[in-house]
């Protein structure tokens, strides 16, 4: 009877054990098990779950004995970090739901390219996430935007006071938030800049070690060359002190066949010193107004009132109509080039409708009003090249809409890449392919907790089913929806599921600030070590002790970072480290760090400055954010 009574008592005490751990609350939010990571670095893909907790990515590695709030079995599938464009034409009122680019992977959009959008560019954001985001939006400042603002539609030379304006309002689109100068000199009335105006407005950016990323100006004086145009896109940034990016890149017309020359000037710029960089999408065509680059620049001066003036004088009418001819035929092979998306018709059968030529017809229909255009442009092996060359990032010139009559790529862009040029033709590997939507964007324009999957990163992750992925989205019928990304999540909310979207608005308005340099990625062994203290006031002393070396296989960093408040005691510890990343002068990486004595857990990122351009002297200055709590940034002692 003892012992019975002794194992009755032993038993129901491991019950209660037992009760109490699984009460015991899961560690993590989420976890991904069984995936296949592609974690964003290029190196090669290897099994692992995924724990994510509080919008991060908590730890990548075998999880068995973890419990997630919600467990996802994603065998056979890939996982890989969110998806970043870096070239979006957003539609403010899609952007709550984003159904468009969600199922294309995409977690990130950075607004105002082509050197578009409002030169208030924390009004901008704030009115584009009035209504909740499903994805995260960031912005450039527009340097079209900010010629217009200055100059007005007429052509005219730039004044002291002029430049003198624009140089405030590039520095204060840096100061509130944005990712880089972008421009599109082939649009007016910014194609009348002269490129000594264009350098002078930009040099307040090259303290901030910006990007300008550059639709590039393609003119009839040099026979609209593409070498022309990426040449001055690179002689503009590198007068200026910023990286030059070679937007939606493409040898057009006349000059198809080209590439691997285009591609020279990029790398004999970096070769210099001036890393150049490049974006692209994957296809032979392109869309914008049909009269923007059709119509010559001397038609448009002074804006549309004054253009509409010009067609109705005939002798004005004939000229435009020939120049107009001569751009269509260099740049899109004449009038077998144009597709109206909006009517779903070739140009050329509206000639014959219209019984006139090509050009008369492009007057025309822009006397009715403005109306979009699908330009073809392209060869299938330049675009090859493009996608192929190191530093070319995809981005695929659209954003979130409902439009369904438009170019394909706003539908279909990085599953095409994905299931087109990497699963069935092999012209990309699966690692770069990823890198190239994820840590190559975000290094392009600044980021330091995107673009990897790592501890510490934000949990923006794209999940892909790599037998299925692919576009449908036709120049016919644009609006269908790609299929093969299985599951997304925007900093840490499932905003797509079963390829359905959920509903989630987890997306947050991003904003770039003075240490997150544009750059090249990290691919050599780098360290960093540091000692010293930051003292933020007489009672408010922090030691840093930190001793981080990755090597260049590694996909992640080892060693350790330690933070100790002096006042209190407390001690910050990493437990889990991400990717460090480095450039001259610069290291930041992202890591799960552990208090003590509390033990609690957060995410937290780390940036480094060895000559910090923004305090006088350039000290060394570091700062540290951790989730939740207030930032811990000074100069270094």
């Amino acid at each position: 009877m003892i012992k019975v009574s002794c194992f009755r008592v032993f038993v129901a005490a491991l019950c209660g054990a037992m009760t109490v751990v699984a009460q015991a609350p899961p560690r993590f939010d989420i976890i991904l098990r069984h995936g296949t990571v592609i974690d964003g670095t290029g190196l090669p893909r290897y099994r692992a779950d995924v724990g994510i907790a509080g919008g991060h990515i908590a730890k990548v590695g075998d999880l068995s004995g973890e419990r997630g709030a919600t467990e996802i079995d994603v065998t056979a599938l890939f996982v890989a970090p969110g998806f970043i464009n870096i070239h979006s034409h957003a539609a403010v009122s899609a952007l709550p739901t984003a159904e468009n680019m969600l199922t294309q992977g995409v977690t990130t959009e950075i607004l105002n390219p082509d050197g578009g959008g409002s030169t208030d560019i924390a009004a901008q954001l704030s009115r584009s996430s009035v209504a909740g985001l499903a994805v995260n939006i960031g912005a450039y400042i527009g340097f079209n935007a900010i010629w217009a603002d200055t100059m007005g539609p007429a052509d005219r030379r730039a004044t002291d006071a002029d430049i003198a304006r624009m140089r405030t309002l590039v520095a204060s689109g840096l100061d509130k938030g944005a990712w880089g100068v972008s421009a599109g000199l082939d649009y007016k009335p910014a194609y009348d800049a002269q490129v000594e105006e264009v350098v002078r407005a930009l040099e307040p950016a090259a303290k901030w070690r910006t990007n300008f990323p550059n639709h590039d100006r393609l003119t009839p004086e040099s026979r609209f060359s593409s070498r022309v145009g990426v040449g001055e896109t690179i002689a503009i940034g590198e007068r200026a002190g910023l990286m030059p990016v070679v937007t939606h890149m493409k040898a057009q017309g006349l000059e198809q066949g080209t590439a691997g020359s285009l591609l020279s000037l990029m790398q004999q710029a970096t070769a210099r010193g001036a890393y150049t960089a490049a974006d692209a999408y994957p296809y032979l065509a392109g869309q914008t107004g049909l009269g923007a680059l059709l119509i010559p620049a001397w038609a448009q001066d002074g804006g549309r009132d004054q253009m509409l003036q010009r067609f109705a004088d005939p002798s004005q009418r004939a000229r435009i109509v020939a120049e107009t001819e001569q751009a269509m035929n260099a740049r899109f092979g004449g009038a077998a080039g144009v597709f109206l998306p909006q009517t779903k018709e070739e140009l050329t059968d509206i000639m014959r409708e219209m019984e006139v030529s090509a050009g008369e017809a492009v007057v025309r229909l822009l006397e009715k009003g403005n109306v979009g255009a699908i330009l073809r442009f392209g060869s299938e092996p330049d675009l090859v090249k493009i996608l192929q060359h190191p530093t070319t990032s995809i981005a695929c010139d659209c954003g979130a809409s409902t439009d369904t009559r438009q170019h394909p790529r706003a539908f279909g862009t990085f599953p095409r890449v994905l299931g087109r040029y990497v699963r069935d033709q092999h012209v990309l590997t699966w690692e770069d392919a990823v890198r190239k939507m994820t840590a190559l964007p975000a290094n392009t324009i600044g980021m330091i907790d995107r673009g990897f999957l790592a501890p510490g990163m934000a949990a923006d992750v794209t999940v892909i089913d790599p037998a299925t992925v692919i576009d449908h989205a036709t120049y016919e019928d644009a609006g269908q929806l790609s299929e093969g990304i299985r599951i997304v999540l925007v900093n840490g909310r499932i905003a797509l599921r079963d390829g359905m979207v959920t509903g989630e608005q987890g997306g947050r308005v991003l904003a770039r600030d003075a240490h997150m340099p544009s750059r090249a990625m990290s691919i050599t062994t780098r360290r960093l070590r540091i000692t010293g203290q930051v003292r933020l006031k007489p009672d408010a002393t922090y030691d840093f002790r930190i001793d981080l070396a990755q090597a260049a296989n590694a996909t992640r960093a080892k060693g350790s970072i330690r933070v100790t408040n002096t006042a209190s005691g407390e001690v910050l510890d990493a437990t889990d480290l991400g990717v460090l990343q480095t450039t001259k002068d610069w290291a930041s990486m992202t890591a799960m760090v552990r208090a003590r004595p509390s033990g609690e857990t957060r995410a937290a990122t780390l940036i480094v400055e060895h000559a910090d351009p923004f305090v006088d002297g350039r000290p060394r200055t570091v700062t540290i954010d951790v989730d939740g709590r207030p930032r811990i940034t000074g100069v270094l002692q």
